[in-house]
């Protein structure tokens, strides 16, 4: 059962700016965005602040590469909302479908960097298994990540652990690929916040 608290726990004021983004843009406004209105003293200013940074802040991985990690751990998590999100927003940061659909079928096949096969292979098993060793840790290292690509990658781990488990608890209503394209088309164009 939906939590209906996305539909109508709001003030005037955001409901009006719900109602705005829609006129403007033609769709609704996805509930991972009505999320962060909801109660965002407690919730929402830290998670946008937070998710921005590990996805758009500095870092040595491209913003695909970010989405695609996002995308990821989404589908390890079985999250359908994120993953079509971030499947979205990866291909559009790539402009290459193709190879985010073979990461997402098959990690260990796909037309990937080994930098980047080695840091998604972690964090998959970091988000099925909730740890990994200092063996892992080692093989992603030897595979040509520095630490801080590292740090990183487990600030997206993190951020989409959450939010794909927010995602299913609230149980976010799909959208349709138009309006997946022009989530991602504002992702890449304005970021999290």
């Amino acid at each position: 059962m939906r939590l209906e608290i996305l539909n109508d726990g709001y003030s005037r004021r955001t409901k009006l700016l719900f109602a705005v983004v829609r006129l403007f843009s033609g769709h609704p406004l996805p509930d991972a965005a009505k999320l962060v209105f909801y109660r965002p003293d407690f919730y929402g200013a830290r998670a946008k602040e937070f998710t921005h940074e590990a996805m758009r802040g500095p870092s040595a991985w491209s913003v695909g590469d970010r989405e695609l990690m996002a995308a990821y751990v989404s589908e390890v998590n079985g999250s359908a909302f994120c993953i079509g999100a971030h499947t979205a927003t990866a291909t559009q940061a790539y402009q290459d479908g193709e190879r985010v659909a073979a990461v997402l079928a098959d990690l260990e096949s796909a037309p990937v960097e080994e930098p980047l096969r080695a840091t998604l292979r972690m964090l998959g098993k970091l988000t099925r298994d909730g740890e990994v060793s200092a063996q892992d840790m080692r093989d992603v290292l030897a595979a040509g990540v520095s630490p801080q690509q590292v740090e990183d990658a487990l600030a997206v781990c993190a951020a989409f652990d959450i939010t794909d488990r927010l995602a299913d608890a609230f149980r976010f209503e799909m959208l349709s690929p138009e309006g997946f394209e022009a989530g991602a088309k504002y992702l890449l164009k304005r970021g999290y916040r």
